[in-house]
């Protein structure tokens, strides 16, 4: 991201709507679960695959949606609509009074489709698989851009609509496309951020299983355990974070609220391997955001990391931190997904909304649930267990990685008039 000093090109947050598991349904409850140090993850059973573990939400869909539409929809969608909504409300702005033509939908995703299928094909052989009472919902529901376009259905939204899709690096990629067509010009809102439906697919619970990735604790609350010599995998999550991103300019003339600027940001790909994490991309994305943003590695107060609580992951993306700052100004280094597991597409747009209070309390909130620090995490000055007072923030650096070596890094600075 060329840094300009026009407010035109300069692009803001003013609005968060998200929801987490844990009946974490805006940013106020979700940050006070982190520095609570309180788990959204619990007991969780899905068909085929029985009793697990997952992040779960707690939204009401019908807050913003008729039952018509979550019938004919989808739960992806009806997240995304959720926090859609509660973004604009956030931000102070009335759909009504806006050029709707002039807004833009861009959300990240994992996967679309595998849900409905599934359902689908389960429907159908209560029936003898008799393909007459496969529903006429299903292309609609399947389609890559359904979440986008629910939102613009619902909230009559007339200008593009997208996903990106990038797996678990999806939600800072949506961020990204919103500030790309912000300075473009060829949207005046953004609505951007990620969303998950994956807990309600037995497949991505099948499939981690049968790698050995899928996370088992005899408490739900401790499952998620990056960093921990004892983490066995990942809990898989639902959940989704829209921002309303806007030019400065435009910010400031109607006295917008600000959380923050997004002044850099990277994407690399491995090209080594579809699952296995490459830490020396992973370091160049960081360098990549660094260098758009301006910005030496000993400027980043905070780092929210992508660990998922794999072996080979977590080690990785320490060996990465550890390269790209030095061991004299190591910014403090945080994990989200121990509270609320693996959001996937939503992941990195969630676990940044969590760190953005930090500009105005100058605390780090910790990673839960590390009860034996694995000595490959060492040495890169992570925040366990504990919330952590540092005073200032100026700058966070948040990374997300994904299947198939796709990385993002993006990094917001605390607004100020310079």
């Amino acid at each position: 991201m060329e840094q300009k000093n026009s407010d035109i090109q300069r692009i803001v947050i003013t609005g968060v709507g998200l929801t987490a598991p844990g009946s974490n349904n805006d940013l106020t409850t979700f940050r006070r679960s982190l520095l609570e140090r309180r788990s959204g993850v619990q007991e969780y059973e899905i068909r085929y695959i029985g009793k697990t573990i997952a992040g779960v939400c707690d939204f009401d869909p019908r807050k913003y949606q008729n039952r018509k539409e979550i019938r004919r929809g989808t739960r992806a969608g009806s997240v995304a609509v959720y926090c859609a909504h509660e973004a604009m409300k956030d931000a102070g702005l009335d759909i009504g009074t806006l050029d709707t033509a002039r807004i833009g939908v861009y959300l990240g995703i994992t996967e679309h489709g595998n849900v409905e299928t599934e359902n689908e094909v389960y429907n159908l052989s209560q029936y003898d698989y008799d393909v007459r009472f496969w529903t006429h919902h299903h292309n609609p529901r399947t389609v890559a851009n359904n979440p986008a376009g629910e939102v613009t259905l619902n909230m009559g939204i007339t200008g593009p609509h997208y996903t990106i899709g990038a797996a678990c690096a999806a939600g800072n990629m949506g961020l990204i496309q919103g500030v790309q067509m912000l300075r473009l010009g060829e949207v005046d809102l953004a609505l951007a951020g990620g969303i998950s439906e994956s807990i309600h697919t037995f497949g991505i619970f099948a499939a981690f299983q049968s790698q050995g990735a899928l996370a088992k604790h005899t408490d739900p609350a401790k499952a998620s355990r990056p960093f921990d010599m004892n983490r066995n995998g990942i809990v898989i999550s639902e959940g989704g974070c829209v921002y309303t991103l806007e030019r400065l300019r435009d910010a400031k003339a109607r006295g917008a609220r600000i959380y923050g600027e997004l002044v850099g940001y990277g994407i690399t790909s491995d090209a080594t391997d579809p699952v296995l994490p490459n830490p020396i991309q992973q370091a160049q994305c960081m360098k990549l955001a660094l260098q758009k943003a301006h910005l030496q590695p000993e400027q980043i107060d905070i780092v929210n990391t992508h660990a998922t609580g794999t072996t080979a992951g977590d080690i990785q993306e320490c060996e990465a931190i550890r390269s790209i700052f030095s061991p004299d100004r190591r910014p403090y280094v945080n994990n989200t997904k121990s509270y609320i597991g693996h959001a996937m597409g939503a992941a990195g747009a969630l676990e940044l909304a969590g760190n953005l209070p930090s500009f105005d309390d100058g605390i780090v909130h910790p990673t839960i649930n590390v009860d034996d620090l694995d000595p490959n995490c060492e040495g890169v000055n992570l925040v366990l267990n504990e919330p952590k007072e540092i005073g200032h923030v100026n700058y966070i650096l948040a990374s997300s990685f994904g299947m198939m070596g796709i990385n993002s890094v993006v990094i917001i600075k605390k607004y100020d008039e310079t």
